[in-house]
């Protein structure tokens, strides 16, 4: 039988004339502060050249105010409800004005733009290379080990099929944002009217407000569209699998998520082994499995439809396209562990490991979030980024546009929904000893992938380098470098350089001189161009790296140059 959930609608549910709960006033007052972050900004570039747009943004700002000051006076539960409905309307409207006065986006969306277009002329969309689109300002490029960059479309095709009706709206990257901003709205919308009354302000804070999710919804990022599938899915997704209409629009949204971009291929599996326990605990196995295999099949059909014409029309490239970020061997970037090599030692000829780090630790995480699922169910929707914590591309974007899920999971999938939930119990977790056994298990579970980061930090610079000569045309712009480079192992690489003054890669410096691939143990000199013709040197106190790079065997390597610009002259 399907457990009565009389009691947890008591929990939220309230009269309309009873006084508000405290934390009540507090969240949508939170909600409503939260609408100030990047207003400003935004009216001040619209105050030049975009009066309505600047008209529109002062009436969200006397809303904010006049919302604040009745979410602290009104005097009933209805009341304040409906000032949640008031934060998110002028929420959703200032999403619109951030669209209307910033739509040019980032390398994502003009790939997805260009992909739609491409799709609606009848031609190839992936594994098409359009290097012309980076020449734009601002449009960042990514780099790769192999010494390039990628040019080429690399998601699921979801994202550009919803740009697509939309290319009428301009030319540019401003379909793939319309799209991603749309969805993001709609997502927000839904998970607004899917929450408990009280909670709804939340879903208004986190995903319309703080600025975050709006920004890269403006960067017209695919994983914001996927987030807003995932929505549905997530809030409330204890109650999944006991079937009808919910389970088959659950499913069918998870195999969109699928469909937008690889990040929810992450999450799936710790959603279907916890619906699954779920249900072995109160269904029995027979009827837990053919729960699963119900939802499966849904997204499975889901994503097949979505995929089905790449899959007849173009199958290899569309295959080497949606795993392109898995194969592609991008440049090492984000705020995770890689940054040990990055920033903090001169590198490592181990980085493979980051990823094998990345790929253990997530099959430890599944194996523990099933082994203990009562304690870790609520978490099923945050374990799965750990992960990118250790891997070779860790940026805080993998985490930041997922935290919607975050907040539906601490709202509607609390840990008393678990305490039934099915935990396999072998043998030696039942024993004597089992609370020992319990944690042997965890630590045996995780310690693969802390050996493995282990090796990726500890490995060293496979080539030496010392700067021999420079050439400038000024005091400040630097034209050549000559740098001497001796390969300390015992494998031969093929080295890309680059110099960098922050964070990430820069571009990469061409060769001028020196052979392409350095023989282990052996040494040779390098004559290297900037990109852009000159390198202009930074104000003192910057740190400027030379950095090296092969991608078979993917390694790093990094010295400091000593650069100085000569002192100003009176």
């Amino acid at each position: 039988m399907r457990p009565s959930t009389t009691g947890q609608k008591a929990l939220t549910k309230t009269s309309p004339d009873e006084t508000p709960a405290q934390w009540h006033r507090v969240l949508t007052l939170l909600a409503d502060i939260s609408l100030f972050i990047g207003t400003r900004p935004m009216w001040t570039a619209a105050a030049s050249h975009r009066l309505a747009v600047a008209a529109v943004i002062s009436v969200c700002y006397a809303s904010i105010l006049v919302t604040g000051v009745l979410t602290l006076t009104v005097r009933r539960t209805r009341s304040l409800a409906r000032l949640d409905l008031v934060i998110l309307v002028t929420a959703v409207t200032l999403a619109v004005c951030g669209f209307a006065m910033y739509h040019g986006g980032g390398d994502e969306s003009v790939l997805t733009a260009q992909a739609a277009r491409e799709f609606v002329a009848g031609h190839q969309v992936y594994d098409q290379p359009w290097p012309w689109l980076f020449g734009q300002h601002g449009v960042a490029l990514t780099p790769t080990m192999t010494g390039g960059y990628d040019y080429t479309y690399g998601y699921p095709p979801l994202p550009l099929l919803l740009t697509a009706p939309l290319l009428w709206v301009g030319h540019g990257a401003a379909p793939a944002v319309l799209s991603a901003t749309g969805a993001l709205i709609v997502g927000t919308i839904v998970m607004w009217r899917m929450l408990p009354t009280q909670w709804r302000s939340a879903a208004t804070l986190v995903c319309l407000g703080l600025g975050l999710l709006t920004a890269y919804a403006r960067l017209g990022y695919p994983a914001i569209v996927a987030c807003a599938f995932l929505i549905p899915v997530v809030v409330g997704w204890p109650r999944m699998g006991y079937g009808g209409r919910s389970d088959w629009a659950r499913a069918a949204c998870l195999g969109a998520a699928c469909a937008s971009q690889q990040l929810p291929w992450f999450l799936m599996p710790f959603l279907l082994a916890g619906v699954y326990a779920l249900r072995r605990g109160d269904l029995g196995a027979r009827a837990a499995a053919a729960a699963v295999g119900r939802i499966v099949g849904v997204a499975a059909l889901t994503w097949l439809l979505i995929n089905a014409y790449f899959i007849v029309s173009e199958p290899r490239s569309w295959l080497s396209g949606i795993a392109l970020p898995l194969t592609q061997k991008a440049n090492l970037h984000g705020q995770g562990l890689v940054g040990i090599s990055l920033y903090f030692t001169d590198g490592s000829d181990r980085l493979a490991w980051y990823s094998h780090a990345s790929m253990l630790l997530a099959a430890g995480l599944l194996g523990l979030f099933v082994l203990f699922v009562r304690r870790l169910g609520p978490a099923a929707v945050v374990l799965p980024w750990c992960a990118f914590f250790l891997a070779t591309r860790s940026q805080d974007g993998y985490y930041l546009m997922m935290t919607p899920l975050w907040l539906a999971a601490a709202v509607t999938a609390p840990p008393s929904a678990f305490t039934t939930a099915w935990q396999p119990r072998p043998a030696f977790l039942r024993g004597p000893h089992r609370q020992r056994a319990r944690i042997a298990t965890g630590v045996l579970l995780i310690v693969p992938a802390l050996v493995a980061s282990t090796l990726a930090v500890t490995g060293s610079p496979p080539l030496r380098m010392r700067l021999v000569g420079e050439s400038r045309t000024t005091a400040k712009a630097v034209t050549a470098l000559t740098v001497r480079v001796t390969n300390l192992g015992d494998t031969a690489l093929t080295p890309h350089f680059t110099l960098t003054t922050g964070q990430g890669m820069g571009r990469y410096w061409s060769i001028k001189s020196g052979p392409a691939t350095l023989d282990r143990h052996a040494s040779a000199s390098y004559e290297l161009l900037p990109p852009s013709g000159s390198f202009t040197l930074p104000q003192a106190g910057v740190r400027v790296r030379l950095r090296a790079v092969s991608a078979t065997p993917m390694t790093l390597s990094s010295t400091d140059l000593h650069l100085k610009a000569p002192a100003s002259t009176r």
